[in-house]
């Protein structure tokens, strides 16, 4: 019976958990005015990367101005009054102490010192403020990101602190993924985080737009497999790795999962907030796995099992205990060894005990032998058996010559 065959190898393969995530900027920030006034310039575009202290807005700072001018001219006037009290307190202190002016005349001075004194420090207050506000007027990226959508333009009055942000900045580089994983795994992702941060990979389902063609190979997918051979998930075309850097402090009653956070560095832009990812969480890798192709195992009413050749080309139907499933590949916890050859085509024929071979071309040639040589003529043409069309092997008859 013509079969299609592969090996039992024995390699690393990481014990990781699939999950569905969703990718959160860093840090998001709402720019809003805190002061009251005319938009007067925007330094930047939509969409546009900005850094930390660049310049994004610019108020009409005139106004503001003139509030600084006014403080400033209240203080110079209040710190002359006072400096003349303090004076006139001065010298009534000295007749006071002499017995020449009454005791309330003296304190009357005083106070209106002190509480001149007050006044000017209530100025430079002012001034500070003033200052403070003809600043706001600039408004400056509070982080490095990336920003929206805007929702001013120039010429529009900007009300301090309005319910409609001016811009928002998302920070791309790092980012976070949020996803969710069974709690009964809790008591292992604590323990396996305990010994250093856990490993996480994150890859964006990749679509086809109506109509287009498909293509030839899925490179997300080979990355994966050549990963997965490696014994590690990150690294490969497609896929951002990262560390799980959070983990939360309750089980969600309602769904029964753990919610955790991992940290990608995003240099490539490949996340973006908002979309969803396809989130593998790498506990563990197992050294020395036997893996075998999905296709190998098969399930009966006795369980699951794969056929092995044997030596002689005959098969065995072994009971095989699964681990867990990787992609395409299965990790056999019992039942092989390591270099064993297994059927992954062509089960439904198969019985215990039956003969196989693993390509069309050897069973072609035993058809030729056995059916060639029984051509019709002393010199069979015929003697080159073809069983290639021959399911069991058969060649074709062959036809006798014209001479004897």
């Amino acid at each position: 019976m013509p079969v299609v065959t592969s090996h039992v190898e024995q390699k690393a393969m990481p014990l990781t958990i699939p999950a569905v995530g969703t990718v959160e900027a860093l840090s998001t920030v709402q720019v809003r005015a805190q002061v009251t006034g005319q938009l007067g310039a925007i330094h930047f575009s939509e969409g546009q990367e900005v850094t930390k202290g660049q310049r994004l807005f610019s108020l009409d700072p005139r106004p503001f101005q003139a509030a600084l001018q006014q403080a400033e001219a209240v203080l110079a006037r209040d710190t002359a009054t006072a400096a003349n009290a303090q004076a006139q307190k001065s010298r009534l202190s000295d007749l006071f102490q002499r017995g020449l002016i009454a005791r309330d005349q003296f304190e009357t001075q005083t106070a209106s010192a002190t509480a001149l004194e007050a006044t000017v420090a209530a100025d430079k207050a002012s001034v500070e403020t003033a200052k403070l506000n003809l600043q706001y007027t600039e408004i400056a990226a509070p982080i490095a990101g990336r920003t929206g959508s805007l929702g001013v333009h120039v010429g529009d009055l900007i009300r301090a602190n309005d319910t409609t942000p001016m811009i928002v900045i998302n920070q791309m580089s790092p980012v976070y993924v949020t996803f969710s994983v069974p709690g009964r795994y809790l008591n292992d992702v604590r323990r396996y985080q305990a010994r250093k941060p856990l490993p996480v990979s994150a890859s964006v389902p990749s679509a086809l737009m109506p109509g287009a063609p498909a293509p030839a190979s899925d490179d997300g997918a080979a990355g994966q497999a050549k990963a997965t051979a490696g014994g590690s998930l990150a690294n490969a075309p497609g896929v951002e790795s990262g560390a799980v850097t959070f983990i939360d402090n309750m089980v969600d009653p309602t769904t029964g999962t753990i919610r955790l956070k991992g940290t990608f560095e995003n240099r490539d832009r490949q996340l973006w907030p908002g979309v969803f990812v396809q989130v593998k969480l790498q506990l563990a890798t197992n050294a020395g796995a036997l893996v075998v192709p999905a296709t190998a195992v098969q399930v009966s009413q006795d369980g699951q099992y794969v056929y092995v050749v044997k030596p002689d080309r005959t098969v065995d139907m072994r009971t095989v205990k699964v681990e867990r499933q990787l992609g395409d590949e299965i990790i056999i916890a019992d039942g092989v060894s390591a270099g064993d050859e297994v059927v992954t085509d062509g089960h439904l024929r198969l019985t215990p005990g039956a003969r196989v071979s693993t390509g069309r071309g050897e069973a072609g040639r035993e058809g030729g032998r056995g059916e060639g040589r029984r051509g019709d003529g002393a010199r069979g043409d015929g003697a080159r058996g073809d069983g290639a069309r021959g399911e069991g092997g058969r060649g074709e008859r062959g036809r006798g010559g014209s001479r004897p």
